[in-house]
């Protein structure tokens, strides 16, 4: 389903409405579709553009001038490493489900996992809104919308969603691929990062940095109380090597930030160290929930076109590095011939690093897949021999 023809016909209600299974997900998705107003048999066409958060709590027409410049925010050194809560083992569970179904597979991933990190909490959703092309190139809306309802379901008392493109305009690209549409008839609020004013950025400068100033991480990113991020599963040319989990996180760092008169993502792509740099973003803040569409993926160029394969899965979990890893090994499944297929996986530039910050688990051995049924089990153990075969 395409953004920009996103509707929802009597047999879409139905497949997502099964997919949501249980009572509490599908009353939320009814109750989404009361909010906004739509019959099921209705194309969406709404005429009202969302309201735009900048930041929690406050509200303001949405508008392509970017705010004034205001004083600039304060440094924030982060003083240690933020773990990935994990289980008391060390171990990293990541749900495994083999589909095409984008829907079912995000509820049955979280249903997997059995955790409810979201429940009474204000949660900024971090998509992969780098560019308007289509998926893998950027989350696709049933991911998207489906992840929204699933968070609903949980309680979640608020939910933004928020990104800044590298590749365009971010609110054009928002546009292009529908996104305003989908906040309006889906209940979330909306924020574009690279409209907010200076003050609504906060330095950071983790330990050992590669970074020269630091960078200036979204403080809607920083201050929500329960961060989720979506991500695709695509290699990078452009010197990531992979964006997957990780990577996914340069979209909370501005490009430009004027009080430090300087363009950060030009430091970052012209750096040796450019993988390093990524993990360390990381180290500002916890994922309280990981989602990896897996249906599509690209195994060479990226990260808006490539080289496209179905490995037909979806991952969830709570450890970035286990997510990125496993994510590596399904791309060496697929036949990947680029820089992600070469070594051992947690050799990996953007995982050693996050490894050696305290972000996640230091070996395969300690990844545990969830699976519930026996193509997904069988699927997953597959992966799970390119991960261990591949060694630490």
């Amino acid at each position: 389903m395409a953004w920009q023809d996103c509707h929802l016909n009597r047999r879409d209600f139905l497949r997502v409405a099964a997919a949501l299974g249980g009572s509490a997900a599908l009353a939320a998705f009814l109750e989404a579709c009361s909010k906004a107003g739509i019959d099921p048999e209705i194309t969406f066409s709404p005429t009202n553009a969302p309201q735009i958060i900048t930041p929690f709590g406050v509200t303001q027409p949405a508008s392509t001038a970017v705010p004034e410049a205001q004083k600039p925010a304060e440094a924030r050194t982060i003083p240690s490493a933020t773990p990935t809560a994990a289980p008391a083992d060390g171990a990293a569970n990541i749900a495994f489900v083999k589909t095409r179904d984008r829907a079912e597979g995000v509820h049955k991933a979280i249903d997997l996992l059995g955790i409810n990190p979201v429940a009474g909490k204000r949660v900024f959703l971090k998509p992969n809104f780098n560019s308007a092309d289509p998926t893998p190139g950027s989350t696709h809306a049933e991911v998207l919308t489906s992840l929204v309802m699933a968070l609903q379901a949980l309680g979640a008392q608020q939910i933004t969603v928020g990104d800044r493109s590298g590749m365009g305009d971010t609110r054009r690209v928002m546009q292009e691929i529908g996104v305003f549409e989908l906040a309006e008839n889906f209940g979330f609020d909306l924020v574009v990062l690279d409209e907010l004013a200076p003050e609504d950025w906060v330095m950071v400068q983790p330990p050992g940095s590669h970074w020269s100033k630091g960078f200036p991480l979204a403080r809607p990113c920083l201050e929500a109380e329960a961060l989720v991020q979506t991500c695709c599963l695509k290699t990078h040319r452009y010197g990531g090597h992979f964006t997957l989990s990780l990577k996914n996180s340069v979209g909370m760092v501005a490009k430009r930030y004027l009080p430090e008169n300087a363009d950060f993502m030009e430091e970052l792509h012209s750096s040796p160290y450019q993988r390093s740099m990524i993990a360390e973003i990381n180290a500002a803040c916890t994922p309280a929930l990981v989602v990896l569409d897996g249906v599509e993926a690209f195994i060479s160029g990226g990260p808006d076109k490539g080289e496209r394969v179905s490995p037909e899965v979806i991952l969830a979990g709570t450890d970035r590095v286990a997510i990125d890893a496993a994510g590596v090994a399904l791309l060496r499944y697929y036949g990947c011939t680029t820089e992600a297929s070469q070594g051992k996986i947690f050799q990996q530039e953007q995982i050693a690093r996050a490894v050696e910050l305290g972000l996640g688990v230091d070996s395969p051995e300690k990844i545990e897949f969830l699976t519930g049924d026996p193509e997904s089990a069988a699927y997953s153990e597959k992966i799970k021999e390119v991960l261990v075969g591949s060694g630490a």
